[in-house]
């Protein structure tokens, strides 16, 4: 698999992640169906632009997956065990239909398991940007992270 293992990280390492993806209408309005969401920002273009955007706002919840998903093919591809937890989940610019977004990571913290001597815990810090170069969204991510080989 493509995934670094926990013993590839380094903090202070970055990741300016590749791909870039534009978000679509139809990307939004399927995401908010499937995951029960009826917010008129999401779905209804009169009610929209008559709010301060002036135009539907992509799911949040759709940018941050977005976000998390383009780094997994450079960090975690295979190699995760399981996320621990996001936390400090911000959206400081709102995301359009036509937005393109881009993901880059940092590493910020990295421990031993206190309980698995085949995995440690990677702190990640993910940020998405717009085509204008906006941040648009920012989270922290632990993952636990397979070892090559375990501690000793």
């Amino acid at each position: 698999m493509a995934g670094l293992h926990f013993e590839d990280f380094t903090v202070g390492q970055v990741f300016d992640h590749p791909w870039s993806r534009t978000v679509t209408e139809m990307d939004n309005v399927l995401f908010s169906a499937l995951t029960l969401n009826p917010q008129p920002l999401h779905l209804d273009e009169h009610f929209a632009a008559q709010t301060e955007f002036g135009q539907r706002l992509v799911n949040s919840m759709f940018t941050a997956g977005l976000m998390i998903g383009m780094t997994v093919n450079d960090t975690t591809l295979g190699t995760t065990v399981a996320n621990l937890g996001m936390t400090d989940m911000r959206f400081p610019k709102p995301v359009f239909h036509g937005d393109t977004l881009k993901s880059r990571t940092v590493v910020i913290g990295k421990r031993e398991s206190k309980s698995r001597k085949d995995a440690g815990i990677v702190e990640f810090e993910h940020s998405a940007v717009n085509q204008r170069g906006e941040v648009v969204a920012i989270c922290r991510r632990n993952a636990l992270m397979k070892r090559r080989t375990p501690a000793g």
